[in-house]
Protein backbone atom coordinates (compact mmCIF):
# COMPACT_ATOMS: atom_id res chain seq x y z
CA UNK A 1 0.00 0.00 0.00
CA UNK A 2 1.56 3.25 -1.24
CA UNK A 3 0.36 6.79 0.32
CA UNK A 4 0.22 9.51 -2.75
CA UNK A 5 0.92 12.70 -2.22
CA UNK A 6 -1.56 16.00 -1.39
CA UNK A 7 -4.12 16.47 -4.17
CA UNK A 8 -5.14 20.18 -3.85
CA UNK A 9 -4.39 20.83 -0.26
CA UNK A 10 -6.30 23.70 0.73
CA UNK A 11 -6.56 25.67 4.44
CA UNK A 12 -9.86 23.97 4.93
CA UNK A 13 -9.41 19.89 3.44
CA UNK A 14 -6.21 17.60 3.02
CA UNK A 15 -6.96 14.99 0.23
CA UNK A 16 -4.63 12.18 -0.03
CA UNK A 17 -5.34 9.09 -1.97
CA UNK A 18 -4.56 5.50 -0.66
CA UNK A 19 -3.31 2.80 -3.38
CA UNK A 20 -3.36 -1.19 -3.06
CA UNK A 21 -2.60 -2.47 -6.55
CA UNK A 22 -5.96 -1.93 -8.63
CA UNK A 23 -7.99 0.24 -5.46
CA UNK A 24 -7.54 3.51 -4.29
CA UNK A 25 -9.67 5.55 -2.25
CA UNK A 26 -9.89 9.38 -1.67
CA UNK A 27 -9.43 10.82 2.14
CA UNK A 28 -10.28 13.84 3.61
CA UNK A 29 -7.94 14.35 6.77
CA UNK A 30 -10.43 16.43 8.10
CA UNK A 31 -13.06 14.52 7.38
CA UNK A 32 -11.83 11.59 8.65
CA UNK A 33 -10.10 13.57 12.23
CA UNK A 34 -13.63 14.61 12.55
CA UNK A 35 -15.44 11.39 12.39
CA UNK A 36 -12.69 9.77 15.05
CA UNK A 37 -13.64 13.11 17.53
CA UNK A 38 -17.84 12.07 16.95
CA UNK A 39 -16.75 8.30 17.59
CA UNK A 40 -15.29 9.13 21.21
CA UNK A 41 -18.47 11.38 21.80
CA UNK A 42 -20.49 8.63 20.41
CA UNK A 43 -18.89 6.46 23.28
CA UNK A 44 -19.76 9.20 25.83
CA UNK A 45 -23.02 9.52 24.66
CA UNK A 46 -23.79 5.97 24.86
CA UNK A 47 -22.34 5.94 28.67
CA UNK A 48 -24.09 8.97 29.41
CA UNK A 49 -27.66 7.67 28.52
CA UNK A 50 -27.34 4.02 29.97
CA UNK A 51 -26.32 5.96 33.33
CA UNK A 52 -28.97 8.56 33.24
CA UNK A 53 -31.52 7.02 30.90
CA UNK A 54 -34.35 7.47 33.43
CA UNK A 55 -33.41 7.27 36.98
CA UNK A 56 -29.51 7.98 37.78
CA UNK A 57 -27.33 4.83 38.32
CA UNK A 58 -23.99 4.86 39.13
CA UNK A 59 -21.31 4.27 36.55
CA UNK A 60 -19.57 1.64 38.64
CA UNK A 61 -22.30 -0.18 39.08
CA UNK A 62 -23.75 0.25 34.98
CA UNK A 63 -19.99 -0.72 33.58
CA UNK A 64 -20.32 -3.91 36.00
CA UNK A 65 -23.56 -4.68 34.31
CA UNK A 66 -22.72 -4.63 31.11
CA UNK A 67 -19.35 -6.40 31.83
CA UNK A 68 -21.44 -9.33 33.56
CA UNK A 69 -19.73 -8.72 36.88
CA UNK A 70 -22.14 -7.18 38.47
CA UNK A 71 -23.91 -9.03 41.72
CA UNK A 72 -26.97 -7.38 41.70
CA UNK A 73 -29.22 -8.71 39.68
CA UNK A 74 -31.72 -5.66 39.60
CA UNK A 75 -28.95 -3.53 38.38
CA UNK A 76 -28.41 -6.18 35.97
CA UNK A 77 -31.89 -6.50 34.51
CA UNK A 78 -32.37 -2.67 34.18
CA UNK A 79 -28.96 -2.36 32.36
CA UNK A 80 -29.31 -5.22 29.94
CA UNK A 81 -32.62 -5.09 29.49
CA UNK A 82 -34.57 -2.14 29.24
CA UNK A 83 -31.80 0.78 29.03
CA UNK A 84 -29.45 -0.81 26.47
CA UNK A 85 -32.17 -2.09 23.70
CA UNK A 86 -33.07 1.85 24.38
CA UNK A 87 -29.77 3.04 23.79
CA UNK A 88 -29.04 1.01 20.52
CA UNK A 89 -32.58 1.83 19.61
CA UNK A 90 -31.08 5.50 19.55
CA UNK A 91 -28.34 5.08 17.96
CA UNK A 92 -30.00 2.98 15.59
CA UNK A 93 -32.11 5.30 14.54
CA UNK A 94 -30.10 8.44 14.65
CA UNK A 95 -27.39 7.02 12.30
CA UNK A 96 -30.48 5.71 10.11
CA UNK A 97 -32.27 8.92 9.44
CA UNK A 98 -28.87 11.02 9.33
CA UNK A 99 -27.88 8.79 6.95
CA UNK A 100 -31.23 9.00 4.60
CA UNK A 101 -31.12 12.80 5.00
CA UNK A 102 -27.88 13.18 3.95
CA UNK A 103 -28.39 11.41 0.68
CA UNK A 104 -31.92 12.97 0.34
CA UNK A 105 -30.11 16.30 0.60
CA UNK A 106 -27.48 15.36 -1.80
CA UNK A 107 -30.17 14.04 -4.60
CA UNK A 108 -32.79 16.44 -4.43
CA UNK A 109 -29.75 19.48 -3.91
CA UNK A 110 -31.67 20.85 -1.32
CA UNK A 111 -30.01 21.77 2.41
CA UNK A 112 -33.59 21.99 3.21
CA UNK A 113 -34.53 18.58 2.35
CA UNK A 114 -35.01 15.16 4.27
CA UNK A 115 -36.85 11.75 4.20
CA UNK A 116 -40.12 13.45 5.08
CA UNK A 117 -40.00 14.84 1.43
CA UNK A 118 -40.13 11.28 -0.11
CA UNK A 119 -43.48 10.85 1.54
CA UNK A 120 -41.54 7.98 3.98
CA UNK A 121 -42.27 9.48 7.58
CA UNK A 122 -45.86 9.82 6.58
CA UNK A 123 -46.90 6.97 4.78
CA UNK A 124 -44.97 5.03 7.82
CA UNK A 125 -47.35 6.78 10.03
CA UNK A 126 -50.29 5.97 8.15
CA UNK A 127 -49.44 2.14 8.35
CA UNK A 128 -48.69 1.91 12.27
CA UNK A 129 -51.66 4.19 12.83
CA UNK A 130 -54.38 2.37 10.56
CA UNK A 131 -52.95 -0.98 12.54
CA UNK A 132 -53.00 0.85 16.00
CA UNK A 133 -56.78 1.51 15.05
CA UNK A 134 -57.80 -1.56 13.67
CA UNK A 135 -56.24 -3.20 16.88
CA UNK A 136 -58.12 -1.06 19.25
CA UNK A 137 -61.36 -1.60 17.76
CA UNK A 138 -61.72 -4.89 19.07
CA UNK A 139 -60.75 -7.34 16.71
CA UNK A 140 -59.94 -10.85 18.43
CA UNK A 141 -56.32 -11.31 18.40
CA UNK A 142 -55.33 -8.63 16.60
CA UNK A 143 -53.79 -6.36 19.56
CA UNK A 144 -50.97 -8.90 20.43
CA UNK A 145 -49.96 -9.12 16.49
CA UNK A 146 -50.16 -5.27 16.60
CA UNK A 147 -47.80 -5.01 19.52
CA UNK A 148 -44.97 -7.59 18.26
CA UNK A 149 -45.57 -7.96 14.30
CA UNK A 150 -48.24 -6.03 12.66
CA UNK A 151 -47.33 -2.06 13.31
CA UNK A 152 -43.86 -2.83 12.57
CA UNK A 153 -44.66 -4.39 9.34
CA UNK A 154 -47.46 -2.23 8.29
CA UNK A 155 -45.15 1.09 9.27
CA UNK A 156 -42.17 -0.16 7.29
CA UNK A 157 -44.51 -1.74 3.85
CA UNK A 158 -46.50 1.87 4.12
CA UNK A 159 -42.69 3.83 3.81
CA UNK A 160 -41.37 1.69 1.14
CA UNK A 161 -45.00 2.22 -0.90
CA UNK A 162 -45.30 6.00 -0.14
CA UNK A 163 -41.28 6.33 -1.44
CA UNK A 164 -41.69 4.41 -4.24
CA UNK A 165 -45.38 6.37 -5.40
CA UNK A 166 -42.95 9.70 -4.67
CA UNK A 167 -40.39 8.15 -7.45
CA UNK A 168 -42.84 6.66 -10.14
CA UNK A 169 -44.85 10.53 -10.10
CA UNK A 170 -41.39 12.58 -10.31
CA UNK A 171 -40.19 10.48 -12.82
CA UNK A 172 -40.19 11.61 -16.38
CA UNK A 173 -37.30 10.42 -18.73
CA UNK A 174 -35.11 11.32 -15.48
CA UNK A 175 -35.41 12.17 -11.97
CA UNK A 176 -35.88 16.16 -11.64
CA UNK A 177 -35.21 17.58 -8.00
CA UNK A 178 -38.35 20.22 -8.73
CA UNK A 179 -40.66 17.25 -9.29
CA UNK A 180 -39.43 15.26 -6.40
CA UNK A 181 -39.99 17.62 -4.39
CA UNK A 182 -43.63 18.24 -5.39
CA UNK A 183 -44.22 14.91 -5.80
CA UNK A 184 -43.14 14.25 -2.24
CA UNK A 185 -45.07 17.24 -0.53
CA UNK A 186 -48.34 15.83 -2.07
CA UNK A 187 -47.82 12.20 -1.21
CA UNK A 188 -47.14 13.48 2.58
CA UNK A 189 -49.93 15.58 2.25
CA UNK A 190 -52.38 12.85 1.57
CA UNK A 191 -50.93 10.68 3.85
CA UNK A 192 -51.33 12.99 6.38
CA UNK A 193 -54.60 13.32 6.10
CA UNK A 194 -55.19 9.95 5.95
CA UNK A 195 -54.18 9.57 9.21
CA UNK A 196 -55.59 12.32 10.45
CA UNK A 197 -58.92 10.14 9.35
CA UNK A 198 -58.12 7.04 11.03
CA UNK A 199 -57.04 8.92 13.93
CA UNK A 200 -60.97 9.37 14.44
CA UNK A 201 -62.10 6.18 13.55
CA UNK A 202 -60.35 5.19 16.89
CA UNK A 203 -61.47 4.79 20.49
CA UNK A 204 -59.60 6.90 23.21
CA UNK A 205 -56.92 4.42 23.82
CA UNK A 206 -55.94 3.30 20.15
CA UNK A 207 -55.54 7.18 19.30
CA UNK A 208 -53.73 7.80 22.26
CA UNK A 209 -51.02 5.31 21.54
CA UNK A 210 -50.98 6.37 17.90
CA UNK A 211 -50.32 10.37 18.79
CA UNK A 212 -47.96 8.96 21.66
CA UNK A 213 -46.06 6.74 19.05
CA UNK A 214 -46.29 10.01 16.11
CA UNK A 215 -44.74 12.17 17.97
CA UNK A 216 -41.38 9.79 18.20
CA UNK A 217 -40.33 7.77 21.35
CA UNK A 218 -38.00 5.23 22.52
CA UNK A 219 -39.72 3.51 25.61
CA UNK A 220 -40.03 0.19 25.58
CA UNK A 221 -38.05 -1.29 23.54
CA UNK A 222 -37.12 -4.64 23.58
CA UNK A 223 -34.34 -6.88 22.06
CA UNK A 224 -36.49 -8.64 19.91
CA UNK A 225 -37.71 -4.96 18.09
CA UNK A 226 -34.58 -3.55 18.04
CA UNK A 227 -31.88 -6.32 16.92
CA UNK A 228 -33.33 -6.95 13.68
CA UNK A 229 -33.49 -3.45 13.07
CA UNK A 230 -30.01 -2.94 14.01
CA UNK A 231 -28.87 -5.40 11.52
CA UNK A 232 -30.93 -3.93 8.54
CA UNK A 233 -29.71 -0.21 9.01
CA UNK A 234 -25.84 -1.75 9.96
CA UNK A 235 -26.05 -3.07 6.02
CA UNK A 236 -27.84 -0.20 4.50
CA UNK A 237 -25.82 2.54 5.72
CA UNK A 238 -22.73 0.08 5.02
CA UNK A 239 -23.99 0.38 1.44
CA UNK A 240 -24.61 4.07 1.61
CA UNK A 241 -20.93 4.33 2.06
CA UNK A 242 -20.16 2.43 -0.43
CA UNK A 243 -22.38 4.86 -2.48
CA UNK A 244 -20.52 7.97 -1.40
CA UNK A 245 -18.72 8.55 -4.46
CA UNK A 246 -22.08 8.10 -7.14
CA UNK A 247 -23.21 10.71 -4.83
CA UNK A 248 -21.21 12.81 -5.11
CA UNK A 249 -21.71 12.66 -9.06
CA UNK A 250 -25.15 13.34 -8.73
CA UNK A 251 -24.26 16.51 -6.67
CA UNK A 252 -22.88 17.85 -9.95
CA UNK A 253 -25.98 18.00 -11.95
CA UNK A 254 -27.36 15.84 -14.19
CA UNK A 255 -25.35 17.13 -17.62
CA UNK A 256 -21.80 16.87 -15.47
CA UNK A 257 -22.58 13.24 -13.84
CA UNK A 258 -23.58 12.06 -17.44
CA UNK A 259 -20.63 13.66 -19.21
CA UNK A 260 -18.42 11.59 -16.64
CA UNK A 261 -19.76 8.73 -17.67
CA UNK A 262 -21.81 8.22 -14.30
CA UNK A 263 -25.77 6.54 -15.22
CA UNK A 264 -27.13 8.97 -13.18
CA UNK A 265 -31.07 7.94 -13.10
CA UNK A 266 -29.69 4.23 -12.12
CA UNK A 267 -27.44 6.22 -9.42
CA UNK A 268 -30.30 7.82 -7.70
CA UNK A 269 -32.78 5.29 -7.82
CA UNK A 270 -30.16 3.21 -5.80
CA UNK A 271 -29.29 5.84 -3.50
CA UNK A 272 -32.99 6.99 -3.30
CA UNK A 273 -33.85 3.33 -2.19
CA UNK A 274 -31.29 3.03 0.46
CA UNK A 275 -32.63 6.40 1.98
CA UNK A 276 -36.07 5.19 2.13
CA UNK A 277 -35.74 1.79 3.76
CA UNK A 278 -33.17 3.12 6.26
CA UNK A 279 -35.61 6.24 6.85
CA UNK A 280 -38.44 3.11 7.25
CA UNK A 281 -36.20 1.30 9.83
CA UNK A 282 -35.89 4.46 11.65
CA UNK A 283 -39.52 4.85 11.83
CA UNK A 284 -40.07 1.33 12.45
CA UNK A 285 -38.29 1.49 15.63
CA UNK A 286 -39.23 5.24 17.22
CA UNK A 287 -42.02 6.88 15.22
CA UNK A 288 -41.50 9.77 13.20
CA UNK A 289 -38.72 11.71 14.89
CA UNK A 290 -38.39 15.19 14.11
CA UNK A 291 -35.64 17.47 12.72
CA UNK A 292 -32.82 14.54 12.53
CA UNK A 293 -32.23 13.79 8.65
CA UNK A 294 -32.86 17.61 8.25
CA UNK A 295 -30.32 18.74 10.93
CA UNK A 296 -27.36 16.08 11.51
CA UNK A 297 -26.12 16.59 7.61
CA UNK A 298 -25.60 20.46 7.59
CA UNK A 299 -23.94 19.83 10.87
CA UNK A 300 -21.58 17.38 9.44
CA UNK A 301 -20.96 19.38 5.97
CA UNK A 302 -20.01 22.52 8.43
CA UNK A 303 -17.46 20.61 10.62
CA UNK A 304 -16.17 18.99 7.49
CA UNK A 305 -16.06 21.96 5.27
CA UNK A 306 -17.19 19.33 2.41
CA UNK A 307 -19.39 19.66 -0.57
CA UNK A 308 -21.91 17.37 -0.01
CA UNK A 309 -22.89 16.01 3.90
CA UNK A 310 -20.08 13.19 4.43
CA UNK A 311 -22.37 10.03 4.91
CA UNK A 312 -20.51 8.40 7.56
CA UNK A 313 -19.93 11.71 9.44
CA UNK A 314 -23.66 12.56 9.35
CA UNK A 315 -24.47 9.09 11.26
CA UNK A 316 -22.52 10.19 13.70
CA UNK A 317 -23.90 13.22 14.44
CA UNK A 318 -27.27 11.76 14.07
CA UNK A 319 -26.55 8.70 16.95
CA UNK A 320 -25.16 11.33 18.85
CA UNK A 321 -28.09 13.49 18.23
CA UNK A 322 -30.82 11.60 19.28
CA UNK A 323 -28.78 9.89 22.26
CA UNK A 324 -28.10 13.51 23.77
CA UNK A 325 -32.04 14.20 23.07
CA UNK A 326 -33.20 11.48 24.55
CA UNK A 327 -31.06 11.19 27.65
CA UNK A 328 -32.33 14.84 28.40
CA UNK A 329 -35.88 13.93 27.66
CA UNK A 330 -35.44 11.40 30.37
CA UNK A 331 -34.40 13.52 32.65
CA UNK A 332 -35.73 17.53 32.20
CA UNK A 333 -39.19 17.33 33.36
CA UNK A 334 -40.57 14.75 36.35
CA UNK A 335 -42.48 12.77 33.49
CA UNK A 336 -40.55 11.61 30.35
CA UNK A 337 -40.49 13.69 27.10
CA UNK A 338 -41.21 11.06 23.74
CA UNK A 339 -37.39 11.88 22.27
CA UNK A 340 -39.38 13.70 19.43
CA UNK A 341 -40.12 16.44 20.83
CA UNK A 342 -36.33 17.03 22.39
CA UNK A 343 -35.24 16.64 18.63
CA UNK A 344 -38.02 18.96 17.69
CA UNK A 345 -36.55 21.83 20.28
CA UNK A 346 -33.63 21.73 19.11
CA UNK A 347 -34.14 21.08 14.94
CA UNK A 348 -36.60 23.85 14.92
CA UNK A 349 -34.48 26.64 15.51
CA UNK A 350 -31.95 25.12 13.33
CA UNK A 351 -34.12 24.85 10.31
CA UNK A 352 -34.31 28.96 11.03
CA UNK A 353 -31.15 29.22 10.86
CA UNK A 354 -30.93 27.44 7.66
CA UNK A 355 -33.51 29.41 5.76
CA UNK A 356 -32.13 32.87 6.72
CA UNK A 357 -28.99 31.76 5.98
CA UNK A 358 -30.16 30.72 2.48
CA UNK A 359 -32.03 33.55 2.13
CA UNK A 360 -28.95 35.81 3.03
CA UNK A 361 -26.97 34.15 -0.05
CA UNK A 362 -30.04 34.42 -2.18
CA UNK A 363 -29.65 38.20 -1.79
Amino acid sequence: MTLLQKQRPSPATTIRVLRAGPVSVRLNLRTVLVGCVLAIILVGAMALHVAFGGTPMPYPDVLAALLGNDSNARTHLAVTEFRAPRMVAAVVVGAALATAGAITQTVARNPLASPDLLGVTAGASLGAVTVLVVAGGGHAGLSGLAATVGMPVAAFTAGIVSGVAVYLLAYRRGLDSYRLVLAGLGISGLAASLTTWMLTLGDVTSAAQALTWMTGSLNGKDWATVQPMAASAAVLIAAALVSSRWLLLTSLGEDTAVGLGARIGATRLIVLTIAVLLASVATVIAGPVAFVALASPQIARSLTSTVIPPVGVSALVGAVFVLLSDTVAANALSAPLPVGVATAVVGAPFLIHLILKYQRRLS
